[in-house]
């Protein structure tokens, strides 16, 4: 059964950075395109980033030039680099694997002074 785990959630001052993580487990990690989602309060999810299987990445505009999606499949994980931090990026940030159901249980950001 396959499982996404995110971390590295938590407290940021606007213009900080934070790493997320998500380990998958239990499938070939390498052949599954990955995205990172989030969800602010009395918002609907919106999409963040995706990386493919082979590396190549897409960013939602709000994000662009900020944000990096990477993955390492010997690890089996895939990380959100977040730089620049806004008060406008608080939400809960989720994993998911593209093309399936399979979502994680989500990691909280919040960026405030």
């Amino acid at each position: 059964q396959v499982q996404l785990v995110e971390s590295g959630g938590g407290l940021v001052q606007p213009g900080g950075s934070l790493r997320l993580s998500c380990a998958v487990s239990g499938r070939i990690f390498s052949i599954n395109d990955m995205g990172w989602y989030r969800q602010a309060p009395g918002k609907q999810r919106e999409y963040v980033a995706v990386i493919t299987r082979s590396g190549s990445t897409a960013y939602a505009d709000s994000v662009k030039g900020r944000f990096t999606i990477s993955r390492d499949n010997a690890k089996s994980t895939v990380y959100l680099q977040m730089n620049n931090l806004k008060s406008e990026d608080t939400a809960i940030y989720y994993c998911h694997r593209l093309g399936s159901t399979l979502w994680g249980q989500g990691t909280q950001v919040t960026v405030s002074s």
